[in-house]
């Protein structure tokens, strides 16, 4: 069976809330909400598919646009690659050409709509920032409950607290200080046994590696409204992540760093390739800057996560 090579889009308005249409009742997953966009034809670019499309059904002119992410699915009678991209500017007002319902919704709302299964990796990637930043270990409670507040102000919106050094008594109570901080502004990701998890239902949970290999067939191990993120460092451990039902991950290292000399770099090339087979959000880590962030849209990351490339001083 031909997948079918689809180009999708997530446009987003300057206030930050994304554009969505409703599928015609007729047609393959009729009635369910989708990201515009329709078929490559032979020969066609995606940009170019994608730029046609939106003029089709939306009559707006895309001037700004990005790679997001790249989505195989296998339905029952058709497989699909969705090529994703971020539309950041327009010509024109949007409106259903061809009479679809659109709505324009605030990213935190999107899971409240129902899509294709095949959408779900891209709901999360339109909710996902492009950058990740992870605290430094060493550091004091009071020295990381300053820094989330300044990297919060800085316009981080994904903040994972690592703090290996601290007592699991010092982890709970200075996580409860850091999601007040966060509340509404940013969302946090917690780490640590996952029974503590249900504590905090408002914040994510990322999983270590080994937590990872241990769970990963048991399936996902919190609701589906809670996000879920797991360190990857090979391709089996993408795998498994994909097994667990993640919304996203970090892939590392992928250039060798000061902190881990002796663990050997993935590099951008063999990153580029496990990511061409992964359909989840992933961030890219280890020895990245923020001057890495076009090469890693370039390979397929959603962005780059960081602890010394990030951390306010």
């Amino acid at each position: 069976m031909k997948r079918i090579h689809v180009a999708a889009a997530v446009i987003r308005a300057a206030d930050d809330r994304i554009l969505i249409a409703k599928r015609p009742l007729d047609k393959h997953q009729g009635g369910l909400w989708e990201f515009p966009g329709g078929k490559v034809e032979p020969d066609e670019t995606v940009e170019a598919a994608l730029g046609r499309e939106l003029a089709e059904e939306l009559g707006i002119v895309v001037t700004a646009a990005r790679p997001l992410i790249q989505v195989r699915h296998d339905y029952p009678d058709k497989q699909v690659l969705l090529d994703v991209w971020q539309v950041t500017a327009f010509d024109g007002m949007p409106h259903g050409a061809e009479g679809q319902p659109m709505a324009w919704v605030e990213p935190a709302r999107l899971p409240e709509y129902s899509f294709p299964a095949a959408n779900r990796p891209i709901v999360a990637a339109a909710r996902l920032p492009d950058r990740y930043l992870i605290t430094p270990d060493g550091l004091s409670p009071e020295q990381l409950l300053s820094g989330i507040a300044r990297g919060v102000d800085a316009g981080f919106r994904l903040i994972q607290l690592r703090a290996p050094s601290l007592s699991p008594a010092d982890y709970l109570v200075l996580a409860a200080e850091a999601m007040a901080l966060c509340e509404g502004r940013a969302q946090l990701m917690l780490k640590g046994p996952l029974k503590w998890a249900a504590e905090f239902p408002a914040a994510g949970w990322h999983l270590t590696a080994q937590q990872l290999r241990q769970h990963a067939l048991q399936g996902r191990p919190v609701p589906v409204a809670q996000w879920l993120a797991a360190s990857c460092h090979d391709a089996h451990e993408l795998d498994l992540a994909a097994t667990m039902g993640v919304d996203f991950v970090t892939l590392s290292p992928v250039l060798r760093t000061a902190t881990h000399p002796e663990a050997q770099a993935l590099g951008w090339a063999r990153s580029a390739e496990w990511l061409s087979g992964f359909n989840q959000p992933a961030y890219l880590l280890g020895g990245l800057g923020a001057g890495d962030m076009a090469q890693a849209l370039r390979v397929g990351a959603q962005g780059i996560a960081g602890i010394r490339a990030f951390w306010p001083d």
